[in-house]
């Protein structure tokens, strides 16, 4: 029995719901030496996954050059495109937890800065992209997380007030968003970012998990 007020659902994808590492590092570390950088190592490049990937060049390089954020993005889609599509991994539990909330009537989306046209072939492969009302990629916002633009969109489309919309997020980006669209916030650690982070977020739960977090909702 469906056990908390929610009428929607709503995720991030990378480190949420999916598991897109090989493939980012892998785009990273063939973009940073043609815009004469070098290679980054794999766990510097996990730190960065949630954020825009023209801020994580900034974070990692410290070169905020307009031009050069600009180019980074289809120097690592070339390597990185089609391998996330192939590549990425779902979290166990998170075809299940989708696939319940939709036999439960809840709303369903992604709010994510990975692209949509991304997520939508991931989780096609998954066979469960019909779990979801809609995905609301980084191509179709302008402000990017914490700012809420992204999840007020999905809240209009849905037709939910904020206390009804849970937003569930592996990074304090997810946590800052969620806290300034004024809605619930759940802390999933499926990424690098540790509990005590969220802490000053008030988060509603912190799950070590997704198998978690459908227990919790009492899926």
């Amino acid at each position: 029995m469906y056990s908390h007020p929610f009428r929607a659902v709503c995720f991030d994808f990378d480190y949420t719901i999916g598991d897109c590492t090989d493939s980012i590092v892998a785009g990273f570390q063939y973009a940073f030496p043609k815009l004469g950088w070098p290679a980054p190592d794999r766990e510097t490049v996990r730190g960065t996954i949630g954020y825009m990937l023209e801020d994580s060049y900034t974070m990692l390089t410290g070169d905020a050059d307009p031009e050069h954020r600009a180019a980074f993005r289809p120097l690592f889609q070339e390597v990185a495109r089609d391998r996330q599509i192939r590549e990425t991994v779902l979290f166990p539990g998170a075809a299940e937890l989708l696939r319940r909330l939709k036999e439960e009537g809840i709303h369903t989306a992604i709010v994510s800065t990975k692209y949509g046209d991304n997520i939508r072939a991931i989780l096609d492969r998954y066979g469960v992209l019909d779990t979801l009302d809609f995905i609301i990629g980084g191509e179709h916002v302008s402000r990017p997380k914490p700012d809420p633009q992204g999840l007020l969109l999905a809240m209009e489309r849905m037709g939910v007030a904020p206390a009804e919309f849970l937003y569930c997020g592996d990074t304090v980006l997810d946590a800052g968003a969620s806290r300034n669209a004024g809605c619930p916030f759940c802390a999933v650690l499926n990424g690098t970012t540790g509990a005590e982070a969220f802490q000053a977020y008030q988060p509603l739960r912190i799950c070590p998990d997704l198998p978690d977090l459908q227990r919790w909702l009492g899926l």
